[in-house]
């Protein structure tokens, strides 16, 4: 049976998706001991991309195989998983289903606090960035990153020999109080690729460059023209399409 899942998790306090050996705290590796503690299986949870440590989900999406259907395996696999992770959704799928490989565009969001201090409930998923910014800049510099573009100088991994051509769909920037969502929607992103966009996107905002230069950044493929790579905290991947 394959089994598909949706996941919610809080990352603060895991070194990201993917299973490693030097640490047990990993999303894939702590869901699959869980799925192990119920079923007694041993199985591999395909995620549909690998979130980095200290980053979140609403919306993970996963794949499993296990030999015959479990009754209430949601439920069991809840119970078995710590507070900061929750399953919201489960279901048996097709045998070539396949998180990864079958996901058409991922949303992320980067949300960032410009107030004195961070939101006391929402300081472990937002990042707290104490500046004035330019709404309208940071949205015309943004218009420059949507659409089929070659996204290297947004890579952190330089030895990469994928291709780094990816579509961006669109990008959003809305403010409410002190807080500012970044939303990205594209067909697949790079290593670190929105953090280094919204890090290029607050070096408009705060005036450190104008949009245009956004321009010359992707022409160049030099990582070393963008932006920082923002902290890990302020991102959360929000949904996967399939």
């Amino acid at each position: 049976m394959n089994y598909k899942i949706t996941i919610q998790y809080e990352g603060t306090r895991y070194a990201g998706w993917q299973r490693q050996k030097s640490t047990p705290d990993t999303i894939q590796g702590i869901i699959e001991n869980a799925i192990y503690n119920v079923t007694g299986e041993n199985t591999d949870v395909i995620g549909s991309g690998r979130t980095d440590a200290g980053t979140h989900a609403l919306g993970q999406v996963a794949n499993f195989k296990l030999s015959h259907e479990y009754e209430n395996i949601m439920d069991s696999l809840n119970e078995a998983l710590p507070s900061d992770i929750k399953i919201i959704q489960c279901s048996i799928v097709k045998d070539r289903f396949h998180a990864r490989l079958n996901a058409l565009s991922k949303t992320y969001v980067y949300k960032i606090d410009i107030g004195n201090k961070p939101d006391v409930f929402t300081r472990r998923t937002v990042n707290h960035f104490p500046y004035n910014v330019n709404i309208e800049n940071m949205r015309k510099a943004a218009s420059y990153m949507t659409g089929e573009k070659d996204f290297k100088a947004f890579c952190s991994n330089k030895r990469t020999k994928k291709s780094t051509v990816r579509t961006v769909y669109y990008i959003t920037i809305e403010q409410k109080g002190t807080e500012i969502t970044f939303t990205y929607k594209g067909n697949g992103f790079l290593y670190n690729m929105v953090r280094i966009m919204t890090g290029t996107l607050l070096d408009v905002g705060t005036g450190k460059t104008d949009p245009e230069y956004v321009k010359e950044i992707i022409i160049s493929k030099d990582r070393s023209k963008a932006g920082i790579t923002m902290p890990p905290r302020g991102l959360t991947l929000v949904s996967v399409d399939y």
